[in-house]
């Protein structure tokens, strides 16, 4: 195993992309050492699926696990880094030659992390998972599914669907990852979200280390 680590989350920064709706984050200075004050503090604000962020069961389920009920062996443990090389959606016929087996985390890499993130302008066109691509993961019973954009969904078309069936399914959802400078492998993933009590998503850092088999 590797001992290098890869950092795979987006930087939190005031004037980043943002969900259309949502709220943008934004960190403010409450407290200034320049400004005479005994320390630097801060307030943060903004939407719960904001940068690299796991989504609850709560967020499209009335009635769901909150994310603070999330098991840790959700988004810890072996990991598959899946590179797509179709321009448009995730699909089940670029996926049935990889074998996905029940109980495991899969990250897709798209051509998202190259595009998407080199603006903070939202991305309207990005790589997705369509609703057909939802129930074959779910059929496959993985536990994680992880993407390179800020929502497993589009945009424009199967953006709730999508959330709804893998959700349903038990699947957790990592969404917001930059998998640019990551290889398509096997990987050993950490990736924790905020504890936040009955919350419907939480931001989260994610870390991936190559597995040398």
């Amino acid at each position: 195993m590797s001992s290098e680590w890869i950092d795979i989350s987006v930087p939190l920064h005031n004037g980043m992309v943002h969900w259309p709706g949502d709220a943008p984050f934004e960190r403010t200075y409450t407290e200034s050492i320049a400004k005479g004050a005994e320390a630097n503090v801060s307030e943060i604000r903004g939407s719960a699926h904001t940068g690299t962020h796991i989504d609850a069961p709560l967020h499209y389920l009335p009635g769901g696990p909150g994310i603070d009920a999330m098991p840790i062996g959700a988004t810890v443990g072996r990991a598959r880094v899946i590179s797509i090389q179709d321009e448009q959606l995730i699909q089940v016929k670029e996926l049935e030659s990889h074998g996905l087996a029940k109980g495991e985390r899969v990250l897709f890499k798209t051509r998202n992390s190259e595009r998407c993130w080199k603006t903070d302008h939202f991305q309207r066109k990005f790589i997705f998972i369509p609703k057909d691509t939802a129930r074959y993961l779910a059929e496959r019973r993985v536990q994680t599914v992880g993407v390179d954009y800020l929502s497993v969904g589009g945009f424009e078309t199967d953006g709730a669907d999508t959330h709804r069936i893998l959700l349903a399914a038990g699947i957790w959802i990592l969404e917001g990852l930059n998998l640019a400078h990551v290889e398509a492998g096997e990987y050993e993933l950490v990736c924790l979200p905020l504890k936040i009590a009955a919350s419907d998503g939480a931001p989260a850092r994610a870390v991936l280390r190559k597995l040398v088999l």
